[in-house]
């Protein structure tokens, strides 16, 4: 079943679901819709209602840190599970990922 992502608020969007390679490619589509906006606002990722992710869910993280830097907005990641900062540590990514502190 494919992830659905909804706007909470002005900025702000939660993925709900399993992030895996078969899943990936579909968020990516739907985030590249989203996330360009206005040059210096602020984008929110809330990621409390993924269920399920692999490697291929941290990826999806790297490749939207690069959109928000091309399209010049501050990116936050909020409620990164627990089984994503496993695999963005491992990785050496836990420290360049942007999470919100609250």
């Amino acid at each position: 079943m494919q992830p659905t992502i909804t706007k909470q608020s002005q900025g702000t969007y939660a993925i709900e679901g399993e992030l895996n390679m078969q899943t990936v490619p579909g968020v990516s589509l739907q985030l590249q819709q989203i996330l360009p906006g206005t040059e210096g606002e602020t984008f929110t990722l809330d990621l409390a209602l993924v269920t399920r992710s692999d490697s291929a869910g941290v990826a999806l993280l790297v490749e939207v840190m690069q959109l928000a830097k091309v399209t010049k907005q501050t990116l936050l990641f909020s409620n990164l599970p627990r089984q994503m900062q496993d695999i963005a540590d491992v990785s050496g990514l836990l420290d360049i990922l942007p999470l919100s502190k609250s």
